[in-house]
């Protein structure tokens, strides 16, 4: 272990030894060792190979900027880690390491090959050496270049650690060269005032016939730049690109000045006449877990959970995170898993009764003498002539036209609005609403107060709705013709104070029971108890999702990404053509707003019915057109629907609402496609009868 040390030296423990292996072979080093000093101790100098020529290589540095000893790590299952660099690793008793880009070993790799075959890989040999025959790129050139590149294996499996972030407050930072090189430069500059700059490095021209290395890791040579300046290449950003000189994982530490020196002596000019690469961050790798692993697992971000939910708890259910709120997925019975209890719920809820937890849902209180101008300002649609006692779909735009937020709004009397809100938006609709109250219509008297957590909300849909409510209702008749759908009423329900409404995000008959959150598990309950005559099932988001899809409801954020109209989405509707203005009218009118061709919500039918698009897929017209493709929409909602006994979806695509009745076709991983046909976002019951059950 000793051979190769000098003794005496190194922020090592001589005292205590440690194990470790590379490539299945134990080493002995000392406590502080990294790896690459570990190694070097040993006797071992071979410790990868370049990554074109499949050079061997050695360690050549002390630090981040090596780029030639990268190896994968492993610290049990699960937490392998490539491309770590030896000289900044430190050894541990168990540590397990192992050489990359290398086959079948790293003394015998056949990848050296390359090295003989040298004249065929010069600087842009991909745009050179593999143009002809044409045929052979897709099929042969292309595939075996992408299996040769790479340095470090990827992991696969699940990623069993932890992570958290610290956040470290200063007032100036010094990043430089370690404690010398900063005490020199300081010194320096209080000297001449002009500090230290780099001295000009010797030619890189060879008497002899051997390669010039500038970039170790990427097998880019002193010739190789000069023959991309021969070739065209002035700009020193384009002799990157086209040597990949500074493009392996030490990002130019080791290669980028050499190389600029080279280029700038071809081109016959001073260094900074030509100038410098962009360097990119991080100056020294970090783990994607660093970067987001926070966010897997549990964490310390605060759950909100409703009035509700620990009776979902408690009765099964799979819950998943909505906007920091806990949300019942699904609710599933013995031996189902998600689809099979999505189906159930979704049967159920259209054949009978279905309960819902709708308590997440933003809700704001809109108040004040001038509150049904400030609706009027806010929202798209003209509110003056609700009469109190109604409701209506409520649309915010921005001040770009792109639709924000939506929900029903209540208004509960002349001076009063009960707003509602999707769940990801109430805070910012609420701040969005104060700060043009504050900032732009002072002059109004309104009062804004956030109501969310005030009340639960529970949402009974299905043919026997009505049936379930009525006996429990005290203060309003909420049959048909005195109760019509989009209503409001404030009364008692179960005996305690509620606000009820008459709506649906179903399409069956509606109602949403708003009572304080003090009562939302008690009046569930109530409820639950009560609708077991009619098979009542409780459902959860899934389950709200797949039936809101087959009316071709909207959710925001999923069916819209930011770049949306009203129009787009096909609810232009809900535009005051009348109204003077509102926060975002005039840029409705903006050229590229209201230009042909812009993406439109669209319903889309698989050919074959039991095919469930993946949300997210790329859209195109004509599977067979040279790749790239050109990309005509994605899919933004995709289900299974039980009550039509096929799969659904929407997307946006551009021109949508002229293809209706075309084909187009979804690109698959495995190098297919599925074909589907344009409709109608309406899927289900598209006169809407089911919403008026008597």
């Amino acid at each position: 272990m000793d051979d190769m040390r000098i003794s005496g030296r190194g922020r090592v423990n001589y005292a205590r030894t440690v194990r470790f292996t590379f490539d299945g072979k134990t080493y002995e080093g000392l406590q502080g060792d990294t790896v690459a000093s570990a190694l070097l101790a040993n006797g071992v100098h071979l410790v990868g190979r370049s990554f074109k020529y499949h050079r061997p290589r050695g360690v050549v540095t002390a630090g981040s900027e090596e780029p030639n000893a990268l190896l994968g790590t492993s610290r049990g299952p699960g937490q392998f880690e490539p491309n770590t660099r030896a000289t900044m690793q430190e050894i541990w008793s168990g540590l397990t390491t192992e050489s990359q880009n290398k086959w079948p070993s790293l003394k015998f790799d056949l990848g050296a090959i390359n090295d003989r075959l040298y004249m065929l890989f010069s600087a842009g040999f991909y745009y050179k050496t593999f143009m002809w025959p044409k045929s052979f790129w897709d099929k042969v050139y292309e595939p075996f270049i992408r299996r040769a590149a790479g340095l470090g294996r990827s992991p696969t499996e699940l990623d069993p650690d932890h992570y958290a972030s610290r956040y470290l407050h200063c007032d100036v930072l010094i990043v430089g060269s370690g404690p010398a090189g900063l005490a020199a430069a300081a010194v320096a500059d209080d000297r001449t005032g002009t500090g230290i700059t780099q001295k000009e490095l010797p030619t890189d021209r060879s008497p002899g016939s051997a390669r010039a290395f500038v970039d170790f890791q990427n097998d880019v040579t002193a010739k190789d730049i000069r023959l991309a300046v021969r070739e065209g290449m002035r700009s020193i950003e384009h002799v990157k690109r086209y040597t990949t000189n500074g493009m392996a994982t030490d990002q130019g530490k080791m290669s980028n000045m050499n190389g600029l020196t080279i280029a700038s002596d071809a081109l016959g000019k001073e260094i900074p006449q030509v100038g410098l690469t962009t360097f990119r961050p991080p100056y020294t790798p970090t783990t994607f877990g660093a970067l987001a692993g926070y966010h897997k697992g549990s964490h310390f971000e605060l759950t909100r959970k409703t009035p509700i939910d620990s009776w979902a708890a408690e009765n099964g259910a799979a819950f998943e995170p909505v906007a920091l709120w806990r949300r019942a997925w699904y609710f599933p019975q013995a031996g189902e898993d998600m689809h099979k209890a999505v189906a159930r719920e979704c049967r159920a809820t259209r054949a009978s009764l279905g309960i819902f937890d709708a308590s997440t849902l933003g809700k704001i209180e809109v108040s004040g003498p001038d509150a049904v101008e400030f609706m009027n300002r806010m929202y798209t649609n003209p509110w003056a002539k609700l009469a109190p006692g109604k409701c209506r779909y409520g649309l915010l735009l921005g001040e770009d036209g792109f639709i924000r937020d939506d929900g029903v709004i209540g208004r509960m009397r002349d001076d009063l609005f009960h707003v509602t809100t999707t769940t990801g938006g109430a805070a910012r609709v609420l701040n969005m609403m104060e700060d043009y109250l504050q900032t732009e219509w002072p002059d109004l008297q309104v009062w804004l107060t956030s109501t969310t957590e005030e009340w639960a909300t529970i949402a009974i849909n299905g043919p026997n709705a009505r049936k379930l409510l009525a006996p429990l209702v005290v203060g309003q008749d909420i049959s048909d013709a005195a109760f019509p759908h989009m209503s409001v009423a404030e009364c008692t329900v179960a005996s305690f104070p509620s606000r009820l409404f008459r709506i649906s995000f179903t399409g069956e008959l509606g109602f949403e029971v708003n009572v304080p959150a003090r009562h939302g598990r008690a009046l569930w309950e109530k409820l639950m108890a009560e609708g077991n005559q009619y098979d009542i099932c409780p459902y959860g988001t899934e389950t709200m999702h797949v039936l809101r899809a087959e009316k071709g409801y909207i959710i925001i954020g999923q069916d819209t990404d930011g770049t949306v109209t009203p129009e787009d989405a096909g609810i232009g509707w809900a535009i005051g053509k009348a109204k003077a203005d509102f926060v975002g009218k005039r840029s409705l009118a903006r050229p590229d707003i209201v230009a042909k061709g812009r993406k439109q919500l669209v319903g889309l039918l698989t050919d074959n019915p039991n095919n469930v698009l993946v949300e997210g897929a790329q859209i195109v017209a004509d599977p067979k057109q040279p790749k790239p493709m050109k990309m005509i929409g994605h899919v933004t909602s995709s289900y299974w629907s039980e009550a039509l006994g096929r799969s659904i979806a929407m997307a946006v695509v551009e021109g949508g609402f002229d293809r209706m009745g075309d084909t187009l076709h979804i690109p698959t991983a495995d190098g297919g496609s599925q074909a589907a046909k344009v409709t109608g976002c309406v899927f289900y019951d598209p006169a809407g009868d089911r919403l008026k059950v008597d």
